[in-house]
């Protein structure tokens, strides 16, 4: 029997209730029949890139999968627009933005799909609570474990404990 995939997520929020709507996207996405093994702790944020936006909520999310990583990519744009995402510009404010981090150590560069993320090791907001979950995951082209990543993060943005999603 073949072991079942594990993909990290990461959510993100900064309209609306953004805490509920973090919430919420995990439970479509138990939903949507995909295994949630762990959930980091609620980060807040400041905004990258437009920075003229309110603050973010940010999670990272173990999952386990037997959704092929486009299938999943389509899930969790589903699960995204369900909540309202529009997708004005780059880095705009949204009410949920769930990206695929890591998919086991697939590496994956294609014109919709980039995994690992492309961006993932130059963002304390991804790292941060990638690391309280998967410290040990490899960065499979990197070669690096994730609490090395971010422990050299460039990004000095803030990233502070929000809450836990659970209560």
């Amino acid at each position: 029997m073949t072991e079942t995939p594990i993909a990290y997520l990461c959510g993100g929020s900064n309209l609306g209730d953004r805490r509920a709507n973090l919430k919420s996207a995990i439970d479509a996405v138990r939903k949507a029949g995909i295994i949630v093994r762990r959930v980091s702790s609620v980060y807040e944020t400041e905004p990258v890139g437009f920075l003229n936006q309110p603050c973010f909520l940010n999670i990272a999310v173990a999952v386990e999968t037997r959704l092929p990583p486009r299938e999943l990519l389509a899930c969790c744009q589903d699960i995204e627009e369900l909540h309202g995402r529009v997708r004005s510009f780059p880095g705009a404010p949204r009410v949920l933005d769930l990206d695929i981090l890591l998919y086991n150590d697939l590496i994956i560069d294609g014109p919709s799909l980039q995994i690992p993320h492309p961006r993932m090791t130059q963002r304390r907001f991804v790292l941060e609570p990638l690391a309280q979950i998967a410290p040990e995951a490899i960065h499979p082209v990197l070669k690096k474990t994730i609490l090395s990543l971010l422990a050299s993060c460039p990004d000095g943005s803030r990233v502070t404990l929000y809450s836990e999603l659970e209560d």
